[in-house]
C-alpha cells in the first residue's frame, strides 16, 4: 500500500481520532464520536482512500516508498 499521508497530517488524524472516541467514553456518550475511528485508522496506516480518489498526496517526496 502506498503511503499518502505525511508526518503532520498523520498526527492531527490521530489526535482528532483519539479525541472522537473519547466522546463516546466520556462526554455527552453519543455514538457519533465513533467516527473517530476513520481518522485514526487513516492516521495510523498513513493511508487515506479519499486522498487517492481526489489525487491529493501530503507526504514529502522521500516518505513516498511503502510502510
Amino acid at each position: 500500500m502506498t503511503v499518502n499521508v505525511g508526518k503532520l497530517d498523520r498526527i492531527i488524524r490521530v489526535i482528532v481520532g483519539i479525541v472522537l472516541l473519547a466522546i463516546v467514553f466520556i462526554g455527552p456518550q453519543t455514538l457519533w464520536g465513533l467516527l473517530g475511528i476513520i481518522p485514526l485508522a487513516t492516521g495510523l496506516f498513513r493511508f487515506c482512500p479519499l486522498y487517492t480518489l481526489i489525487g491529493f498526496n501530503s507526504c514529502p517526496a522521500s516518505e513516498k516508498t511503502d510502510a
